[in-house]
């Protein structure tokens, strides 16, 4: 992957429209989807951002209209974000000083474990594995800013002098 990029501010960095492209793996018997989109991130009157995903995603040859409403709290420490779903239960907290945040998620009886990774100014990742009696998935996404060069690089730097952070995957 490269180095991590750290991110001071999540709440900045997030703020925009990401082209969105996920793999989904079912482990527990081969099949793959895929779904292409665009993640826009809109500031909220309250403080924090409404992510709304939107796009196409094709499962077993069907291509189906897809979307998914998020909302980015600020977090308990400057710089984090607390996630929640649409109708405000939490999802998971986010923090990507580092470049790279692990979140767990219990849903039911299936575990979801997320690794965020930071790749630049205009690219981050997550890796979700979803794991239980119901589900066995792996989901990989990359999101890509709609326009680069619209954020100021300040947001997010490269890990220079110190080189000794955690391995990206």
């Amino acid at each position: 992957m490269g180095e991590l990029w750290p991110v001071p501010d999540v709440l900045a960095y997030l703020s925009g429209r990401w082209r969105t492209e996920r793999t989904v793996r079912d482990l527990a018997n081969g099949a793959e989807g895929r779904f292409e989109g665009i993640t826009a991130f809109d500031a909220l009157a309250e403080g924090g951002l409404l992510s709304r995903e939107s796009g196409a995603f094709t499962w077993q040859g069907v291509t189906r209209p897809a979307e998914r409403t998020l909302r980015y709290a600020p977090g308990s420490a400057p710089g984090t974000a607390d996630v929640r779903f649409a109708d405000g239960r939490p999802f998971h907290g986010l923090d990507l000083a580092s470049g790279r945040h692990v979140a767990d998620h219990p849903c039911a009886a299936d575990l979801y474990r997320g690794e965020f990774t930071v790749q630049g100014p205009g690219r981050w990742r997550t890796v979700w594995r979803v794991g239980g009696p119901a589900k066995d998935l792996l989901l990989t996404t990359d999101y890509l800013r709609e326009t680069p060069d619209a954020r100021p690089t300040a947001e997010a730097s490269p890990r220079s002098a110190d080189s000794s952070g955690p391995p990206g995957p």
